[in-house]
């Protein structure tokens, strides 16, 4: 079975591949302006969800295949946050966010295809994250570094960022992109068990 991620994320990439899993990365090429959702969790799945439906459109049913397509937004105070792009952006976030608690939201959509039947199933996690309470000089040596521009609430836990995160509460594996806990119930309730795309 082979599973194709709908990323360009190389931090899901790598989650995958240290877990055992060899995908074939196809990235998805949609626009991502212009969803709206109730909130983190409904933005990040009608992301997720546009990204690997996309991906299927191009790589068809004609054959067995699992499709996986995440998103992640930080909330904090009701007010979503995906990636910032430029100095400014990631000052500003930065300097709303030290010191706080916010819920980085990852959306999953999978899509199996297995014997010309197709399943969907789209889900969300969530992870608290306290950010440190940076200073001003830390803040422009991360924004130095280039990282936080193209992340998720200006931050990661897996590169520079991670010394300026005090605590998680739930799944780490969700801040980084991709929760594989969650990936393995939506695919045993698809009838795949997560051992089935270990590398041989």
């Amino acid at each position: 079975m082979r599973l194709i991620l709908a990323s360009a994320s190389p931090a899901r990439l790598q989650i995958l591949r240290a877990a055992g899993v060899e995908p074939i990365v196809h990235v998805s090429g949609v626009d991502e302006s212009g969803v709206e959702g109730a909130d983190a969790a409904a933005v990040a799945s009608a992301l997720a969800r546009l990204k690997a439906e996309a991906v299927l459109d191009e790589v068809g049913t004609d054959s067995d295949v699992v499709v996986v397509g995440c998103d992640s937004l930080l909330e904090l105070d009701g007010v979503l946050y995906g990636k910032p792009g430029t100095d400014e952006v990631v000052r500003e976030r930065w300097r709303t966010q030290r010191g706080r608690t916010g819920a980085l939201v990852t959306g999953h959509h999978l899509v199996v295809v297995r014997d010309g039947a197709v399943s969907r199933d789209t889900r969300a996690a969530s992870t608290r994250v306290t950010f440190a309470d940076v200073t001003d000089a830390e803040i422009e040596a991360y924004i130095a570094t280039g990282e936080p521009h193209h992340c998720a609430g200006a931050f990661t836990i897996d590169g520079f960022g991670g010394a300026f995160v005090e605590r998680l509460e739930g799944d780490h594996l969700t801040v980084i992109g991709l929760s594989l806990p969650l990936l393995r119930h939506m695919l045993a309730d698809a009838g795949l068990a997560w051992t089935d795309l270990w590398r041989r």
